[in-house]
């Protein structure tokens, strides 16, 4: 008898048969090494919040003691520009008030010696020139004005302002001769150079003649 092989009946294959078969023994292991099913590490995450918040600190830690620092710059600044407004407010007034004593300076030099020997009234005034003089450098000490007389100093060009050369070999070249006015500063701030004649060596025929004169 021939049989068609329509007729053959395929064994029927259920879906449950095909599937892949799980290990009992390594369910638990490929459980836990799957990541949607691991739970959150408490102690990672808080250790993680710990550092950010360290390091959050410390920058405002930072920068806390760089205002701080600026805060006090800033008023060193301040103190150091009123002691300096304090310090040199008379400055400019006192530059004017300079001319006072030098007058009174070349009237006590304008009288001579002899004739406040011989005339009363004219020591009496001359005295009299002397007390203001005095109190015009007490009032000058008191504001910190100091005076600046560079006889027989070594120039300098800081303090001291040349009007003309003085040939000599008395003293070194550069040694202040003469001073025709006196030079004052406020502290440390010059107000007024002294004006001075300062001595530079002899040309040598000049210092040739000299040496033979003695």
């Amino acid at each position: 008898m021939n049989h068609d092989h329509r007729d053959r009946i395929e064994p029927h294959l259920d879906e449950s048969d095909t599937a892949p078969k799980l290990d009992p023994a390594r369910a638990p292991e490929e459980a836990a090494s799957s990541p949607e099913t691991a739970p959150p590490d408490p102690l990672a995450e808080a250790r993680t919040r710990i550092a950010a918040l360290e390091a959050e600190l410390a920058q405002l830690k930072d920068q806390t003691l760089r205002s701080l620092a600026e805060a006090e710059n800033t008023r060193r600044r301040l103190r150091k520009d009123a002691d300096e407004a304090a310090k040199y407010a008379l400055a400019n007034f006192a530059k004017e008030l300079l001319a006072a004593p030098d007058n009174l300076r070349r009237a006590l030099d304008a009288i001579p010696p002899e004739g406040r020997k011989s005339d009363a009234l004219l020591e009496r005034l001359a005295s009299g020139v002397e007390l203001v003089e005095r109190e015009l450098g007490a009032v000058f000490e008191r504001a910190g004005i100091t005076r600046i007389d560079p006889l027989g100093q070594p120039f300098d060009h800081n303090l001291h302002q040349a009007l003309f050369e003085v040939p000599t070999a008395e003293k070194p070249p550069g040694t202040v001769m003469q001073v025709l006015a006196p030079g004052y500063r406020i502290h440390e701030r010059l107000l007024r150079p002294a004006m001075v004649a300062v001595a530079k060596a002899l040309e040598p025929a000049a210092a040739a003649k000299s040496g033979g004169s003695d």
